[in-house]
């Protein structure tokens, strides 16, 4: 399917602010640093960082990930992350995305309707003559019987595997406590997922501290992994990046994996 932008309220109200992807490039052109040299230094695939700044946000992963990589790229720019968000959430606000499939010419729709017309016809009939078939069919009014072979053999392999599923969905051994404390060296957007709680956002300024207390698992999602202190039971973290790196960490009550 092909999707088209159109701006809602005119186009005059999509050209008094210059695009996103426009800013971000005439800035990183005017401090002579090249696409590749940016991917080098946020870790974020260059294809990634094209895509920003031309605007192809239907070329991008979830909003979620777009917002660590714009806190990566203004870092490694020189820019105000803050200024870089607001113009991310103001260029949603001015364009809604529609399939191109729903504006099809008009002679398209008449023929379909009439199509649709044949069809219910059709499907009327038949609905009709099942039903007439059904009440007055003797062999059709009652479910037919499975032979009691077929019975048999089938409940002697539900029997014999049964044992097997009961294990398989037993739950382990889980639930142990676990306690995770941020502090921010640098300013560092990050997401979290406490358990099975709905993910939140927080940016998080120099100095800054945010406890957490979890029996299952917490998900966070670091924007600037070189920015942040992380203490893990007590216990203060090797750092997983440098400055303006984006990481995914899940943590468990047996340790910490990262994700790509």
């Amino acid at each position: 399917m092909s999707w088209v932008i159109r701006p809602i309220g005119g186009e005059r109200s999509l050209q008094e602010q210059e695009p996103l992807g426009k800013f971000l490039k005439r800035e990183r052109e005017g401090k002579n640093i090249t696409l590749r040299e940016l991917a080098k230094k946020t870790k974020v695939k260059e294809h990634f960082l094209k895509a920003i700044e031309e605007d192809r946000y239907d070329l991008l992963p979830s909003p979620i990930y777009v917002k660590g990589f714009l806190s990566a790229y203004a870092k490694n720019v020189g820019l105000d992350f803050h200024e870089v968000l607001l113009r991310y959430e103001q260029s949603f606000k001015k364009v809604e995305i529609l399939p191109l499939e729903v504006r099809p010419p008009v002679e398209h729709l008449k023929k379909t309707r009439i199509n649709v017309k044949h069809i219910w016809i059709v499907l009327s009939v038949v609905a009709i003559a099942l039903l007439i078939t059904y009440f007055f069919h003797p062999y059709l009014s009652s479910p037919p019987m499975e032979p009691p072979s077929k019975k048999l053999e089938r409940d002697q392999i539900v029997s014999s595997i049964a044992p097997t599923q009961v294990k398989e969905v037993s739950p382990g051994v889980e639930g142990k406590p676990f306690s995770l404390d941020l502090k921010a060296l640098e300013e560092t957007w990050i997401q979290i997922k406490v358990n099975s709680q709905l993910p939140t956002e927080a940016l998080f300024k120099v100095g800054e501290r945010g406890s957490y207390r979890a029996n299952d698992r917490i998900e966070l999602l670091i924007g600037n992994a070189g920015g942040l202190d992380i203490i893990f039971n007590g216990k203060l973290l090797e750092r997983f990046g440098r400055s303006g790196e984006v990481v995914k960490l899940v943590f468990t009550s047996q340790g910490v994996e990262r994700k790509r």
